[in-house]
């Protein structure tokens, strides 16, 4: 089916027959849980305090599930992205300002994707770091590349394979780790245990959901499943909404989970496993040459794929308050550049990867409170409006994120520990 005729299909308010054919879009945009900013932080949890921290990540999935939800959902009724509607709502100066910081967040978050390809690709081949960054550049440019020309369908599927081999390469040291599930289970018990396992945590799950997701998420599944005004096909497409968020998800938290099990198993007490560098070389040590490859290999498909979304995110905000469309092979050069020139002068890695998160944690309330401020509106969503419950718990999980972020931040910049 050509992508034209797919376009076609979904317009026309035919439902489709089978519920998997509409899965995909929350594929995409859960890319963004298992970024390689991600892979330090759980490393270093579990390495430091074993198990004890399992539940944060239980927790951090489960706010990004219903974040994700109401991101879907938004674009699926109203037929518009987040971006899109706010654009419509605020005059040129507002517009501009708002695109401004969006984009910035789109940019930190492109820049960490980068730079965990470029440092995978020193690990497996030895590459220095600025010819690595290039060539993640470069074969991000042939991913967006079939997005472009071969439709989201074809994009989803490449994206779904590349999730596929993160999950191989963060999970598959579980084979041969010791973990101790007996552990595993009572981390699920939310505690602490001293000051610092408090502010880990509160880096854990401040960093969970990206700003460039949330902006995405309701253009993935506006284009994907195109506009409907017609409620039995936007409530079948909401039901379908919540197996996608939902497979997706437990697929990305179950990698996060696994990388922190990995470390808990076999990097307890072990030094440097804050930097990625440093818990693949622990890793390597503890495990063998073997597992060393594999997370390398899982470390640059999510490097890969991050960046190809990230770099898709960016271009659904500029289209949306600007209402300017760049080609986005044109974007993927031009946002290149800082990646490059961080890593050309010798910035160090990890260093550039915490201002990214810096910049992340300034975006999130951003996207976050207009998105439940929409979503709760009757005057856009008709009768798909969050119910009450739904209110409370969105809420919830914004004020928990945002004050976790600005936590974040604020340990970020004083140099706190």
């Amino acid at each position: 089916m050509t992508a034209l005729a797919e376009v076609e299909r979904v317009r026309s308010g035919k439902p489709e027959r089978r519920l998997v054919w509409l899965l995909g879009p929350a594929f995409v945009a859960s890319i963004a849980y298992v970024d390689p900013g991600n892979v330090a932080a759980n490393l270093s949890a579990g390495a430091r305090y074993k198990y004890l921290l399992v539940w944060v990540l239980v927790v951090a999935n489960a706010m990004a599930v219903v974040v994700q939800y109401l991101s879907a959902k938004l674009g699926l009724v109203t037929g518009r992205s987040l971006p899109e509607i706010l654009g419509d709502r605020m005059p040129r100066t507002g517009r501009l300002l708002y695109w401004a910081q969006a984009e910035l967040v789109a940019a930190a978050t492109d820049l960490a994707e980068v730079i965990g390809g470029a440092i995978a690709l020193q690990i497996l081949f030895h590459i220095p770091l600025l010819l690595g960054g290039l060539i993640v550049g470069l074969v991000s440019m042939g991913l967006l590349a079939i997005q472009s020309r071969g439709g989201q369908r074809r994009f989803e599927f490449v994206v779904m394979g590349l999730l596929v081999i993160i999950t191989i390469g963060f999970v598959g040291g579980l084979v041969v780790s010791p973990v101790s599930w007996g552990e595993a289970a009572a981390g699920l018990v939310p505690r602490f245990q001293g000051s610092e396992t408090v502010l880990l945590a509160a880096g854990m799950l401040g960093a969970t959901v990206m700003p460039h997701a949330i902006y995405l998420h309701s253009s993935l599944a506006r284009d994907r499943h195109g506009v409907s005004r017609d409620p039995v096909r936007i409530r079948r497409l909401l039901h379908a909404n919540r197996w996608d968020v939902g497979l997706a998800l437990v697929v990305a938290g179950s990698v996060n989970i696994a990388m922190l099990l990995l470390a808990a198993a076999a990097l307890p007490g072990v030094s440097g496993t804050d930097t990625i560098e440093g818990a693949h070389a622990a890793i390597q040590n503890a495990l063998g040459p073997v597992v060393g490859v594999i997370f390398g290999v899982g470390l640059l498909a999510s490097g890969l794929a991050s960046t190809s979304v990230g770099c898709y995110a960016g271009a659904s905000i500029m289209s949306g308050l600007l209402h300017v469309r760049i080609p986005m092979l044109a974007r993927r050069a031009f946002t290149l550049i800082p990646a490059l020139v961080i890593l050309g002068v010798g910035v160090n890695p990890t260093w550039a990867l915490v201002l990214s998160q810096v910049f992340l944690s300034i975006g999130i309330p951003f996207a976050l409170v207009p998105l439940i401020w929409f979503t709760s509106r009757s005057a856009l969503m008709g009768q798909f409006v969050n119910r009450i419950p739904m209110r409370i718990v969105a809420v919830v999980v914004v004020l928990a994120i945002v004050v976790l972020n600005l936590l974040l931040l604020y340990l970020t910049l004083t140099g706190q520990d």
